[in-house]
């Protein structure tokens, strides 16, 4: 049992869950907003690339953890919770807004459609920063969002399939193709000059 001299900044995030559907006090909910809204900003910002979206993406997905905190089970850690809250969240809003309607069909002839072939994650690790930038904000909104659970957050593919409800083969399979178009783009973009940034 915590102490009761710990402040309550110092609790973690299950301490103040715990605390929180205990006393049901609004206090407890603002520690882990202040942990993380900057972070979930951060995040919707990517996805959305606007500001004043993004802000309001952030103030509801804080709304729908806090009707549903007192059913986070604890399976994953509430961060990862949190995260995929969060981008299926943006992926939604992209979705009815029709943002990037014409990305959301593959185009077949630049995939090449090989379930055995394996992408290397340097693909993604030695591109320049502002072509992956650019490259991320082309991909379809599934693509991009899996790309940053995986190389952004350093979510287990485990986790990154529970957060989304698909088998852990799917997951694998849907970052290979994104690797994929993600490559393809730099190729269609910048031609055969390096993805690797040499300023570094």
């Amino acid at each position: 049992m915590v102490s009761s001299a710990k402040k309550i900044s110092e609790l973690s995030d299950s301490e103040v869950i715990a605390r929180f559907r205990l006393a049901q006090e609004q206090a407890y909910f603002t520690i882990l907003y202040r942990r993380y809204a900057p972070k979930v900003f951060a995040k919707c910002y990517s996805m959305l690339s606007d500001e004043g979206m993004a802000r309001d993406a952030t103030q509801e997905i804080f709304i729908k953890i806090l009707m549903n905190l007192t059913k986070f089970n604890e399976q994953s850690s509430f961060s990862t919770w949190l995260y995929s809250i969060t981008y299926n969240f943006c992926i939604d809003i992209i979705r009815k807004k029709k943002k990037l309607q014409l990305l959301f069909t593959e185009d077949v002839s630049r995939i090449r459609n090989d379930a055995d072939e394996d992408i290397s994650d340097s693909v993604l690790l030695e591109m320049k920063q502002e072509r992956l930038s650019t490259i991320l904000d082309l991909l379809p909104p599934g693509d991009k969002a899996i790309l940053l659970m995986k190389y952004i957050d350093d979510l287990q593919i485990k986790d990154i399939a529970e957060s989304l409800n698909k088998t852990e083969s799917a997951i694998k399979m849907q970052i290979m193709r994104a690797k994929i178009k993600a490559q393809s783009l730099h190729d269609d973009l910048y031609g055969k000059d390096s993805i690797a940034d040499t300023d570094l």
